[in-house]
């Protein structure tokens, strides 16, 4: 086993070579880390090893050997306890925000005060829970039922503002009456009009970029490339949870070191890490559609770090909402999909 091994280089050479997979290489960074199915690394690093010069060997031994003694048995525990402890803070925090029915009847309260209202709900993660695949997520009838009905009453003003393209909103939302917003807001539709950018975009980087997320979707069975007009996305949802969460890193550190003089964005989501045209975000789209008109009563609802761009941007009243328990700019909180629309049907 690999800290045994340390433990017992008592002259302090060797080499230690490591599987990414194994968990001691989270910990055991001076190691020669590979990836156990690639003969050409496995080969690399032995002849490395090999070629090791002895005070290289003693310097790295001796380190790894002084994390083993100082991060024992004992301080895992008192770490582990202490990360029990803190969840449950978080839980205590979490909770304060959740809309629970007093709050509820606040929201509803404002709502029905209100003259002119609007409303900007995500998609994916938010109206419905993910899919393996992309295009499997069509939009059930409860949900195209609740927009229509919301649409349809005076003074509403629904906005659908997500990550998919164009195409694809249009085809699952055009016939309700909704404003949609494709690409994390790159492309705007308002109700009736056609299909508008909100800035002058350049697509140049898209063949620099490709062939190293097709790379990455070769080493990682299951994942695959979105291309979008405005953007590329690497998916690795249906792939190993354990491999895919080590190569996104990998890929974003490279996608990162590449597109450092590009203006573009580089971003690790939920199972997806997008690369997309700089200056694009859900926060510029909403404020863009806020400049339009003066509303009363504004309603956001998010799920992904996306949407956080959006809570930020909208007026501190506003009630935003983030689904699920991570950490969020939005002020109020529910669990998950079926409490959203169950939210959204209150005000029907």
């Amino acid at each position: 086993i690999a800290k045994e091994y340390l433990a017992a280089r008592h002259n302090g050479r060797g080499v230690l070579i490591l599987s990414e997979m194994a968990g001691a290489a989270k910990e055991l960074g001076e190691a020669l880390i590979i990836n156990p199915n690639h003969i050409e690394e496995i080969s690399g690093a032995i002849k490395k090893a090999l070629d090791m010069k002895d005070k290289q060997q003693r310097k790295t031994i001796a380190d790894m050997q002084h994390r083993l003694k100082s991060y024992d048995v004992i301080r895992w525990a008192g770490d582990f306890v202490s990360s029990l402890q803190s969840v449950k803070k978080q839980q205590k925090i979490f909770e304060t925000k959740y809309i629970r029915q007093d709050v509820l009847r606040n929201i509803l309260k404002r709502y029905k005060k209100s003259v002119r209202r609007i409303f900007f709900l995500d998609y994916d993660g938010t109206l419905v829970p993910f899919a393996d695949e992309p295009i499997l997520a069509v939009p059930p009838a409860r949900i195209l039922k609740v927009i229509k009905s919301l649409i349809e009453i005076s003074g509403n003003k629904v906005v659908l503002i997500s990550g998919r393209n164009k195409d694809t909103l249009e085809q699952w939302f055009g016939e309700t009456g909704a404003s949609l917003a494709a690409e994390h807001g790159a492309w705007i539709k308002l109700r009736g009009k056609s299909w508008k950018t909100i800035k002058s975009i350049d697509n140049s980087w898209k063949p620099s970029i490709y062939p190293l997320l097709e790379r990455y979707r070769d080493l990682v069975p299951g994942s695959m490339v979105e291309e979008k007009e405005f953007s590329l996305v690497w998916h690795y949802r249906k792939a190993d949870l354990e491999l895919s969460a080590l190569r996104a890193r990998e890929l974003t550190d490279e996608l990162i070191s590449m597109t450092a003089n590009m203006d573009i964005q580089v971003i690790q989501g939920k199972k997806v890490v997008e690369v997309r045209s700089g200056g694009i975000n859900k926060g510029k789209a909403v404020l863009s559609l806020l400049e339009k008109r003066t509303y009363d009563f504004v309603l956001a609802a998010g799920d992904d770090y996306t949407d956080e761009e959006m809570f930020r941007a909208l007026p501190d009243d506003a009630y935003t909402i983030r689904v699920g328990m991570e950490y969020s700019y939005a002020r109020f909180r529910l669990n998950d999909q079926n409490e959203v629309i169950s939210l959204l049907e209150s005000f029907i």
